[in-house]
């Protein structure tokens, strides 16, 4: 590191448990958020100012005016633009250091398994069953470590799954049975500051994954009531059926 980048990060080297090496460690780390949303443009963010060296940010959406409240990375003059190019260009702003590859579309199939090999942590920052699951059987095949987070009303969840250790239980055992019939914001509206609180978490969990330091659950549900002001963890067990990671 050069003396720029020791001043820039001097708070988190003070850190006897993370250290030059954990910032070493954040430098070489390649994250990918998919989804750059309410919890992904927090998430992204977080990653890009705390030092990760390579972060790849896929979203086929544009910007609307009812994005702002919770996606406070970008502003007025980015309406109508792809997600992943104003995200990219208030990220350089941020920390231009970072090298930021940009996917304006959604991820499937080949697309999707080629951006998940190339990572080293995976973010499911996404808003739908179908593309969780998706993404949950991408990283699970490719051993990929994942960081999946949701929000809706005043509620929020987040659950981490280090599939480069432990295959099971995995996502679909949390929902068997998942379609596309869900929840959504539209329609069931968000409270800004929960799926803000859930995306500094995932990032939260990603830097530990990233770095080395730290400790991460495999399989730990973390349950969030924005209403109470409450948190609530559980434990996943494997679904003996689950169509995903069941022998």
């Amino acid at each position: 590191m050069n003396e720029l980048e020791l001043d820039r990060y001097s708070r988190q080297l003070l850190l006897p448990n993370f250290d030059i090496q954990g910032q070493l460690n954040l430098a070489q780390a390649k994250v990918l958020v998919i989804g750059l949303g309410g919890l992904g443009n927090i998430a992204a963010t977080y990653l890009a100012t705390s030092g990760v060296g390579h972060l790849t940010l896929a979203d086929g959406d544009q910007l609307e005016n009812s994005n702002l409240p919770r996606q406070v990375l970008y502003d007025e003059s980015h309406l109508g633009l792809d997600k992943v190019d104003a995200a990219a260009k208030q990220i350089a702003l941020k920390n231009p250091s970072v090298n930021v590859a940009m996917i304006a579309a959604k991820l499937a199939d080949e697309s999707l398994l080629k951006a998940v090999s190339q990572a080293d942590v995976v973010l499911d920052c996404t808003d739908n069953f179908s593309a969780r699951k998706a993404i949950n059987r991408a990283c699970l095949s490719l051993k990929k470590p994942l960081v999946s987070a949701a929000a809706i009303r005043w509620e929020g969840q987040l659950v981490s799954f280090l599939y480069h250790q432990q295959t099971a239980p995995c996502y679909e055992c949390l929902y068997p049975s998942l379609s596309d019939q869900q929840l959504s914001c539209n329609e069931s509206g968000i409270i800004a500051p929960v799926v803000g609180m859930l995306g500094v978490y995932q990032a939260l969990e990603a830097l530990k994954l990233a770095s080395g330091c730290g400790k991460v659950k495999h399989g730990a549900l973390r349950l969030f009531d924005g209403f109470e002001g409450s948190w609530r963890e559980m434990r996943l067990t494997q679904d003996p059926k689950c169509a995903a990671c069941s022998s």
